[in-house]
């Protein structure tokens, strides 16, 4: 009997670049372009200092390339410290289907794994549809969170799948690696709520870093648990209670990939808040400046969204008062706030002063966050968020948001996309370098080598 393990490892090594039905492939481009300026605007962070300290710790005779910097360290600590690049703004990507995540966050583990496998774009291309395959369709058909697990235990899996065929396992190999990679690497869903802490930036990277770690021992000849999902103790028993089928992948006879239903963010903040962000907008600009209102006049906000949304966003005291970026930016009161104050959601909001500003804190003990039944019963089709604004004088306004700019029924054009990048990467480095990287990566399918993509990632 053919395992689980087995089957995606087969998928893995088999899928072609002549498999993609172009919008796939320009898909797979358009988040690339999207991920990589996210990378640009958190290489100054505090965790990506403390990853870059890391690797600097450690040389290689089998070096990686670190994203900005031009330094070398192993495989899987370049992978680590390019992820907590991507991830730390909170503006890469996401997908919502039972389950939700950051399918890009697998793209550290990628440019990684095509470095020292020697790939071209094209590989890279196919790498990141496999990683995406792997971890929307998880992703439609598991909820993590009630069983305590954070979505990085698939995002792991999705990582190890696209790293080891950019490595050039075969499907034996990469089925080895698959398992060792789903023993190892169950994580907890603390990490997203609470007092969220650095490492909800830093938790998907690690997934990457042990995704490199595990496809170089399968491709050492390391054996791994088998069958590790449908064992007695494996990942249909521990994790998810029960068995489960995936849905045919997208390939040659099968057109339907799941990259074509990922949103790309519009605001640097959590992906259920950005409806809400939406909303706020909206609000501000129908209300409070057309009628010259200030936020003083404000009586209350009301927003009711999705259940999920709530828990994660709103399900707690912390996230009226955030105390870092990191629970700021996974706060749906905070990003109302914002966008209400300000009318626009910048990075600098999600850091000091405005954490600590009376007057932001103020108008966001005003916002009250409720479940819409009618929300839960859209999801994951729309990410719906109705919000009611009540003036001192009794004025009331009612905005909804079904499809934020962003969502893949309203997405982004490309020029939006690179907007967003130069907004991101345009202080890091010179418009003729900037524009050069562009380039690059809009015709990512001409690319023979990886360094030369790195090299145009160097900040001086």
């Amino acid at each position: 009997m053919t395992t689980l393990a087995e089957t995606l490892g087969a998928y893995a090594a088999d899928l072609s670049y002549e498999d993609l039905p172009p919008a796939v492939i320009h898909q797979a481009k358009r988040m690339i372009v999207d991920t990589l300026g996210c990378a640009l605007g958190g290489y100054d962070s505090e965790p990506a200092r403390i990853a870059l300290e890391q690797a600097a710790t450690i040389t290689s005779t089998r070096p990686a390339t670190i994203l900005c910097t031009g330094r070398q360290t192993s495989p899987d600590l370049a992978a680590f410290a390019n992820g907590v690049m991507i991830r730390y703004l909170d503006y890469n990507d996401g997908y919502i289907g039972r389950e939700a995540g950051h399918p890009s966050d697998s793209i550290a583990a990628l440019l990684t794994a095509a470095e020292i496998g020697r790939a071209n774009g094209r590989e890279l291309i196919v790498a990141t549809v496999i990683a995406y395959e792997m971890f929307c369709r998880m992703c439609d058909i598991v909820n993590f969170k009630p069983m305590g697990f954070d979505h990085t235990t698939i995002g792991a899996m999705a990582s190890v799948l696209g790293a080891a065929r950019l490595m050039g396992l075969n499907r034996e190999q990469i089925a080895t690696a698959l398992s060792i990679t789903v023993a190892a690497n169950v994580a907890l869903y603390q990490t997203r709520i609470g007092n969220v802490s650095m490492w909800k930036g830093c938790a998907y990277a690690n997934a990457s870093r042990n995704a490199i770690f595990f496809a170089e021992m399968a491709q050492r000849g390391m054996t791994g648990p088998s069958p590790v999902f449908e064992g007695r103790g494996g990942y249909f028993v521990a994790v998810t209670r029960k068995p489960f089928e995936l849905a045919p992948f997208g390939g040659k006879d099968q057109p339907e990939f799941r990259i074509m239903d990922c949103l790309i963010k519009r605001y640097p903040l959590g992906q259920y808040s950005q409806s809400v962000a939406h909303a706020a907008l909206e609000a501000r600009a129908r209300v409070l400046i057309k009628s010259n209102t200030d936020v003083g006049d404000i009586a209350e906000i009301h927003v009711r969204t999705l259940h999920t949304a709530i828990e994660m966003m709103a399900g707690d005291p912390d996230k009226w008062t955030p105390a870092n970026r990191e629970t700021a930016d996974h706060s749906m009161p905070y990003t109302a706030g914002v966008a209400l104050m300000y009318g626009v959601i910048d990075i600098k909001y999600f850091d000091d002063p405005y954490l600590h500003d009376p007057a932001l804190l103020a108008l966001i003990a005003k916002i009250k966050c409720t479940v819409s039944e009618e929300a839960n019963s859209r999801e994951p089709e729309a990410m719906l968020c109705d919000m009611d604004l009540v003036l001192k004088d009794g004025k009331r306004e009612a905005i909804r948001v079904e499809y934020h700019r962003g969502h893949p029924k309203n997405p982004m054009s490309d020029d939006e996309i690179e907007e967003k990048f130069r907004s991101l990467a345009g202080e890091r480095m010179p418009k003729p370098q900037l524009d050069a990287l562009l380039k690059q990566l809009w015709h990512l399918e001409q690319l023979t080598e990886m360094q030369a993509l790195f090299k145009l990632t160097q900040i001086s």
